[in-house]
């Protein structure tokens, strides 16, 4: 049998939902341009979900749509656009130096 080169291949683990995640508090957050956010694919959600390799990368948000979000990803020595809606998305938490 040929080999699967589907969109969601080798995302068995990688798209797994813990159980602790649930609700609705990350859609209803307005974001503005130039904020951080990191891209966590929601895999309940096939609508607007980024390709795997944008899992857990921080990008910034240059421009806003109705529905989704136009990010700038770096990835290497160079900068993706990307396109998300905000089901995949979640606010970027800078942690204080302590």
């Amino acid at each position: 049998m040929p080999r699967s080169k589907g969109f969601r291949r080798k995302t068995r683990s990688l798209l797994k939902k813990t159980r602790r995640a649930r609700g609705l508090s990350y859609v209803l957050i307005e974001y503005h341009v130039n904020d951080k956010v990191v891209v966590n694919i929601d895999s309940s959600q096939v609508k607007g979900m980024p390709h795997r390799r944008f899992q857990g990368l921080v990008g910034t948000v240059k421009e806003i749509r109705s529905r989704s979000l136009v990010l700038d990803v770096p990835v290497g020595n160079k900068i993706k656009k990307l396109i998300s809606r905000l089901e995949h998305v979640k606010p970027h938490i800078l942690t204080p130096n302590k």
